[in-house]
């Protein structure tokens, strides 16, 4: 982007040549107070994807609503501060109504999925460990198993090994995991779904 000197007069420069359709001029806009806009939404919204989603929507809005922007003292960025305000105001008030909505829905049953389980079970670290010692093929195989939920037919298949082949992997993938990191837990979770 061109660097333009010369402070609020250039910008009003800039916006009038935007206002012609010249996209290089709204680049130098974005560029010129994105910073600005994000920050101003973060310290409303503190949270950084909101305050970006935010700052986005007042760009396109500048874009969208240019015919009725109000440049004061030759600057477009009082009018983004105050759409960036109502663009954080209006992400709030939506996530507040998405939230008394998943808390309005009838709450069933929760059945943790295995990759819950697992995680449950282990610590982290145990299952890098785990998937560090076990062959590559074996690795693939535990973690579409135990981790992702799949039938060891569905994984075999995946693998392209015969589910016979698959079940016999298994097998060995829990005495490893019984020697070498002594989870009785995850060994029997293997075995269920082996079965």
């Amino acid at each position: 982007m061109q660097s333009v000197s010369g402070g609020k007069d250039a910008e009003e420069a800039w916006w009038q040549r935007g206002l012609a359709g010249d996209a290089r001029a709204f680049g130098f806009l974005f560029d010129l107070h994105r910073d600005r806009v994000f920050r101003h939404a973060f310290r409303i919204l503190q949270n950084q994807a909101d305050a970006e989603d935010a700052a986005a929507v007042s760009f396109l809005e500048l874009w969208r609503r240019r015919w009725h922007v109000r440049v004061v003292d030759g600057s477009v960025l009082p009018w983004l501060l105050v759409t960036t305000t109502n663009s954080c105001r209006n992400l709030d008030r939506s996530r507040r109504r998405y939230r008394r909505l998943l808390e309005s829905l009838p709450h069933g049953e929760s059945h943790p999925s295995a990759e819950d389980i697992l995680l449950d079970l282990t610590p982290n670290a145990d299952v890098m460990v785990a998937l560090r010692e076990l062959t590559p093929r074996d690795a693939h195989l535990f973690s579409l198993v135990a981790m992702e939920d799949y039938s060891v037919s569905d994984a075999a298949r995946a693998l392209g090994i015969s589910p016979g082949a698959a079940r016999t992997r298994l097998h060995r993938i829990r005495a490893t995991l019984q020697r070498k990191l002594g989870h009785d837990t995850l060994v029997s979770y293997l075995t269920t779904e082996a079965t």
